[in-house]
């Protein structure tokens, strides 16, 4: 294996190491993450399971360039995410990350066609590009008929649907995922979860996902565990 490949000729998307997470509770230090290292290659998809309050979501926000580690480097697409200023590392994001979490977080007043878009309105597109390609991904998950509806008009999977489909609108090297069928039910989980997997095998888009449910972590090409604030291998049956 080189030091930018793994042995199949993948590229490094991701690269986390040492990463420690501390959090003050009075005079007590809390350590939720311990010198976590990481690898993510192109087009990957991993699991992170652990109990609830594991740390799990905050590893996440970490490697997303969401909440900065108190020690340790990640690195996305060969930089160093937590030595760029804000708004180097925003845009870091926006060129190379997506983010789908529990609840969908689409933005009330637009419609699933302009909160699909707004990634890529961020980075300056033009208005037509950019609902041009917001629509083609719609479509692709099968909410070509629900473009002008708002979220409150949407079900819970098409909320989530638009979801995924906001995450991967910007054609992004990595997708990150917290708990994305956790707030559906069963048939509507399974859904959206497979459309992440063909999408995941279309588009060759990295894909780590943290979920407490087993049977998907199991789908995945690899599954770590976080227990005790590091990361440890689990495998699969």
């Amino acid at each position: 294996m080189t030091d930018r490949t793994a042995e199949d000729g993948r590229a490094k998307v991701l690269v986390a190491s040492g990463v420690t997470r501390h959090f003050k509770q009075g005079p007590a230090t809390l350590e939720v993450l311990t010198n976590v290292e990481l690898t993510v290659y192109a087009g990957e998809r991993l699991a992170v399971v652990g109990a609830s309050g594991s740390g799990k979501t905050t590893l996440l926000q970490i490697i997303g360039g969401l909440d900065r580690p108190t020690s340790g480097r990640v690195e996305i697409a060969g930089q160093n995410i937590h030595a760029l200023s804000e708004r180097e590392r925003g845009a870091l994001r926006n060129r190379t990350l997506g983010f789908v979490y529990q609840f969908h977080h689409l933005l009330p007043e637009f419609s699933a066609l302009e909160n699909v878009a707004m990634p890529l309105l961020v980075r300056r597109m033009a208005v037509d590009e950019a609902r041009e390609r917001a629509r083609a991904v719609l479509d692709r998950v099968g909410l070509a008929a629900r473009l002008d509806h708002r979220p409150h008009e949407l079900s819970g999977g098409e909320r989530q649907r638009a979801a995924v489909a906001r995450a991967l609108v910007t054609e992004p090297a990595l997708v990150l995922a917290d708990e994305p069928t956790g707030n559906l039910d069963g048939l509507n989980a399974a859904q959206v979860f497979e459309l992440m997997l063909e999408l995941n095998r279309e588009r060759h888009t990295s894909l780590v996902i943290v979920t407490h449910d087993l049977r998907l972590a199991e789908r995945m090409e690899r599954t770590l565990e976080l227990a005790e604030g590091r990361l440890v291998g689990r495998v699969h049956a």
